[in-house]
């Protein structure tokens, strides 16, 4: 196993005036951080299951720019719990000494009503991070890695659209 590496996140959130969903992984994978963008993973579902449930095409995997406005069109916003951190590779588990995100940046510019967090270890980093700061329970959503093979592509995509289109009234 790879040591530990001294990382920052490397890359803005995705928000504006409008957002009214905030959805939060942890920290950007390995190839994320290559790609400088969310989700950079081609195996990741985040972006096929963001699409079906907002009811676009999905965009190509290098379109950052499509991407981005995908989510702003909706009114979502996209960032990570974590600004930086210690990480062996993308190993969650193995995460320590955590600067968290200045989650003040989004809800203080936007009118943020619901905080939609992809996976358990996003839930758990915000709930003890975060949370005290936005006062907003957060909803822990199955994760869309590629690790968590239990979950089927039509499973989540069910199941975020339950809860982020309630989210989004």
């Amino acid at each position: 196993m790879a040591d530990y590496q001294r990382i920052s996140h490397g890359f803005d959130p995705v928000f504006d005036e409008h957002s009214r969903v905030l959805v939060l992984g942890s920290f950007p994978s390995v190839l994320s951080r290559e790609n400088r963008f969310y989700y950079g993973n081609p195996r990741n579902r985040f972006w096929r299951v963001m699409s079906d449930v907002l009811g676009e095409p999905v965009p190509a995997v290098d379109d950052v720019d499509a991407k981005r406005a995908l989510l702003l069109r909706h009114g979502v916003a996209l960032w990570d719990v974590i600004e930086s951190c210690d990480v062996r590779g993308s190993s969650y588990a193995s995460i320590r000494n955590v600067v968290p995100a200045d989650v003040a940046r989004i809800t203080g510019a936007a009118p943020v009503g619901a905080v939609l967090c992809n996976g358990g270890t996003a839930g758990r980093l915000y709930r003890r991070w975060l949370e005290p700061v936005t006062g907003i329970a957060a909803e822990v959503l199955p994760s869309t890695s590629p690790a968590n093979a239990s979950w089927s592509l039509e499973r989540l995509e069910a199941r975020w659209r339950e809860a982020l289109l309630a989210a989004l009234g």
